[in-house]
C-alpha cells in the first residue's frame, strides 16, 4: 500500500464481492481493506481509520445496520451500503442512521468506483470549504479570489493550474490519481485528457516552485499521480 493514497474498507461475506470491489478500486487509485463481518469490520475502523467504507447490510450476525449504527457512535466516515435487499425500508433505514449512499446487488463495479469517488468527494468538500483560505507549507490560496501567494508573493495561475493546486493543497499528503485531478477539472477521464495533466503540472511548477526541476510542493507519486508535500 502507498501512503496518501484513500483507504477503502469493503466489508462483505461473499469473497467473490470482495475481489471484484478490490480490483476495480485499486485500478482506480485507492487503497483496498476488507472484512468478511460485523465484529471484524468495526475493529478493522478502530485500528485502520478508513477514508470510506463500501458496507453489505446482508452481513450474518452483526448485520450492517448494527454496524452502521456502531460507527456512527464513534466516526462520521463516509459509507456506502452494498444490499440484495427487494425491501426498501432497509435502504432507508440505512441512509436515515447515517449512510451517504447506496447500490443495489447485482451491481456495476464501474458504478461502485463512481460513487465512491463522489461520496469522498462531497465529504472533502463538507471539510474543507467552508474555509475559503487553504494554507499548506507557505502557499496561501484565497479561493473566492483565485489568488495565490507563495512566500508572501503573488502566483499567477489559470483557473486549471488553481484548480488543480487547491485539490492537492487541500490535503497535503493525499495522493491523487490523474483521474482524480480530472474530475476537480470537470473532465472526463481518457487517455489524453490524463496526459494533459502532465502538461498542467508541469506549468504549475514552472511558476509556483522555486527549483522546477527538483519541486519541494508538487511531488510526483510514479505510475500513481500527485500529493503536495507535507510539513
Amino acid at each position: 500500500m502507498i501512503p496518501g493514497m484513500a483507504k477503502i474498507l469493503v466489508v462483505d461475506d461473499e469473497a467473490k464481492i470482495v475481489e471484484l470491489a478490490r480490483d476495480y478500486l485499486e485500478h482506480a487509485g485507492f487503497q483496498v481493506i476488507a472484512a468478511a463481518d460485523g465484529p471484524g469490520a468495526l475493529e478493522i475502523v478502530r485500528r485502520e481509520q478508513p477514508d470510506l467504507i463500501v458496507l453489505d447490510l446482508g452481513l450474518p450476525g452483526l448485520d450492517g445496520l448494527d454496524v452502521t449504527r456502531s460507527i456512527r457512535r464513534q466516526s462520521d466516515v463516509p459509507i456506502v451500503m452494498l444490499t440484495a435487499r427487494g425491501d426498501e425500508a432497509d435502504r432507508l433505514v440505512g441512509l436515515e442512521l447515517g449512510a451517504d449512499d447506496y447500490l443495489v446487488k447485482p451491481f456495476s463495479p464501474k458504478e461502485l468506483v463512481a460513487r465512491v469517488r463522489a461520496v469522498l468527494r462531497r465529504s472533502t468538500q463538507r471539510g474543507t470549504r467552508q474555509d475559503e483560505i487553504v494554507r499548506a507549507l507557505d502557499v496561501v490560496l484565497d479561493v473566492p479570489r483565485m489568488r495565490v501567494e507563495r512566500g508572501g508573493l503573488v502566483v499567477e495561475l489559470t483557473r486549471a493550474e488553481f484548480v488543480l493546486l487547491a485539490a492537492l493543497a487541500r490535503q497535503p499528503g493525499r495522493i491523487l490519481t490523474r483521474a482524480q485531478l480530472l474530475e476537480a477539472l470537470n473532465e472526463v477521464a481518457f487517455d489524453s485528457y490524463e496526459r494533459a495533466i502532465d502538461t498542467h503540472i508541469k506549468n504549475l511548477r514552472r511558476k509556483l516552485e522555486p527549483e522546477p526541476h527538483q519541486p519541494r510542493y508538487i511531488q510526483t507519486v510514479y505510475g500513481v499521480g500527485y500529493r503536495f508535500a507535507e510539513e
